[in-house]
């Protein structure tokens, strides 16, 4: 596996090269950082994704931690998904990218001494939960947006990592669906938060900043170290 660096002024363009695939991320780390969210986009979403570019800012921000968007598919891949919806579907394809990802962001010297975690959207929060499952020791955290979590549910047994589910109050099969996940994690550290009023997208007037709310709240509480005692991981409040 090889990577490139494109230093610019606020962020990082980073080139991560599996054989003959090529994927292109952006990686901010601000100084102090102590850990990582590694973004998974699902279904037609991109690293360009408006969303998960203001979720993002408001990790660095808010919980000063390092993010990286990155493309799971090249362009001739997305190319192909367009007309078929074929790569968006294949969560192992997605999973399998997201673990070469993972295992490049633990070797970095960049990024290989911060916690790693997930935040999967749709089809990119299945994902997440089973390269989770497969990377059992490195990720620290996941946060799940809308997740199809139904498309791992036998995964979803071996996840370690604490997961905060995340479904609008409007979205009734994603709710399903997650509520089923939540039964077969097997961590004590797990919670489905359900946003009153608000759809798949989470569109409506304040429903995606409540999203950036209760992930930062997550993430910044599972990455960052703390002195033994300190935090109550059990017990964990997001309100």
């Amino acid at each position: 596996m090889n990577t490139t660096l494109l230093l610019n002024v606020e962020e990082q363009i980073v080139i991560i090269e599996l054989g003959n695939i090529k994927l292109k991320g952006e990686l901010v780390v601000p100084a102090g950082a102590e850990g990582i969210v590694l973004f998974a986009h699902g279904s037609a979403s991109s690293s360009y994704s408006t969303r998960n570019h203001y979720l993002a800012h408001v990790l660095r921000q808010e919980a000063k931690l390092a993010t990286l968007l990155i493309d799971l598919l090249t362009k001739e891949e997305e190319a192909i998904d367009q007309r078929t919806k074929h790569f968006r579907s294949d969560i192992s394809f997605l999973s399998n990218r997201l673990v070469a990802v993972t295992d490049w962001l633990s070797e970095n010297p960049y990024t290989r001494h911060l916690k790693l975690g997930y935040f999967g959207a749709d089809t990119g929060a299945g994902a997440a939960l089973l390269a989770a499952a497969t990377r059992p020791m490195v990720v620290k955290a996941i946060v799940s947006r809308s997740g199809q979590t139904d498309l791992v549910s036998e995964a979803i047994a071996c996840v370690q990592a604490p997961t905060l589910l995340i479904v609008g109050g409007n979205d009734l099969p994603i709710i399903a669906m997650n509520e089923d996940a939540l039964a077969n994690i097997p961590v004590l550290n797990k919670q489905l938060e359900i946003i009153s009023g608000a759809t798949h997208q989470f569109g409506e007037p304040g429903a995606l900043e409540e999203v950036a709310r209760l992930a930062s709240q997550w993430f910044k509480h599972y990455l960052q170290s703390s002195q033994p005692g300190e935090r109550d991981l059990d017990n964990m409040s997001l309100n």
